[in-house]
């Protein structure tokens, strides 16, 4: 328990004291954001901001979850608390999708080319970080025979019968993909995709920390055996959740309004990656789409809006993704974030409040 708590404070204070390093050195180099002339006219002042930001938290995550160890000593593989597949395979696909976000940053900035990415590479980055990912979270069988991810789909665990290895590469995939766009086109105001994510951080702590406690490895302890978790190394993804909670909060005091900074592609592709990542390995994927469900609507709104414009040539929304349209309708940014982020709140204490009712209706 001591890792999620040093965890969690060491990834605050990498990004606290490690991201206005980073500004100057972005800024030095002249890697600033550019704004989409389409867009809100109050967005314009924010051209020239520092982007790709993102590898703050990114380096900041992985270097707390590593430090946590070394301070609590769990760095010896025969011990349960040293690093396990279940929390590494995690931050390879945060660091992956991160490395793919980059090239895209790198590429609009250096070549000023605004899409960055040819959408045909990107798609290929995506698709190898993620498929490399689904078929090593197959692997690594702990004792009770647990691997890092199952073939059954989950809502507050597995549940129905196994899709088998290809589908299963398949639907991690899908999730990977969703959830990487949701968080990129949430991130369009100051600090509103940062600080929804550490909303969600925070829950998969807690739910990283319950499924430990009820876990089927201590059944013995447990008041009622049949209700427990079979998740491989849930404390470890609960290290990974702190840290990356912790990292995010830091980053978000600079990227709050007015950003000094913007996470970037870089940012966000690592954001929804390592979203799905501990959905995926924590057997909660289904109850991701509630958890996560600010960047669900924010997703759906640009499905919505695209399909009725080809569909009836007319819009639904003043300008999609949803934050966007309130802007137009004269909300402040500020006061968009705000109860974007009120919204986020109210998914997460929904989702945990169905993931503690799952648990305690098999008790």
């Amino acid at each position: 328990m001591k890792q999620i708590l040093f965890a969690g404070v060491i990834g605050l204070f990498l990004t606290l004291v490690g991201t206005p390093l980073l500004i100057k050195l972005l800024a030095r180099k002249g890697y600033g954001q550019y704004i989409r002339d389409d867009g809100p006219r109050e967005h314009a002042s924010k051209r020239g901001t520092p982007t790709m930001g993102g590898i703050a938290f990114i380096l900041a995550t992985v270097a707390a979850y590593f430090l946590a160890k070394v301070i609590t000593g769990y760095l010896d593989p025969d011990v349960d608390a040293a690093p396990t597949f279940s929390g590494l395979l995690v931050l390879g696909l945060m660091v992956g999708m991160g490395l793919v976000g980059f090239l895209d940053d790198y590429i609009k900035i250096v070549k000023r080319r605004s899409l960055g990415l040819r959408a045909k590479a990107k798609m290929a980055g995506q698709l190898i970080v993620g498929i490399s990912f689904a078929v090593l979270s197959l692997q690594f069988a702990d004792n009770r025979g647990n691997t890092p991810a199952s073939t059954k789909l989950s809502f507050i665990t597995d549940f129905g019968w196994t899709i088998g290895p290809v589908l299963f590469v398949v639907w991690a995939l899908f999730m990977i993909l969703a959830m990487s766009n949701g968080v990129n086109l949430t991130d369009g105001l100051d600090g509103l995709a940062t600080g929804a994510s550490v909303l969600v951080f925070g829950a998969y702590t807690f739910i990283g920390v319950w499924q430990f406690q009820e876990s089927c490895a201590n059944a013995r302890t447990l008041t009622n055996p049949g209700a427990c978790y079979e998740v491989r190394d849930p404390l470890d993804l609960a290290v990974v959740a702190s840290a990356l909670m912790g990292a995010c909060l830091g980053f978000l005091w600079w990227n709050t309004s007015p950003a000094k900074i913007f996470m970037g592609d870089t940012g966000s592709l690592a954001l929804g990656g390592v979203l799905a990542g501990l959905a995926i390995c924590s057997r909660t994927e289904l109850l991701m789409a509630i958890l996560g469900g600010l960047f669900v609507l924010i997703t759906m709104s640009v499905v919505i809006q695209v399909g009725s414009f080809r569909l009836t040539g007319k819009r639904v929304f003043r300008m999609a993704p949803l934050q966007h349209h309130f802007e137009l309708k004269g909300w402040s940014e500020v006061l968009v974030v705000v109860r974007f982020w009120i919204i986020q709140g109210i998914c997460v204490i929904v989702g945990l409040g169905l993931f503690y009712a799952g648990w305690a209706a098999d008790k």
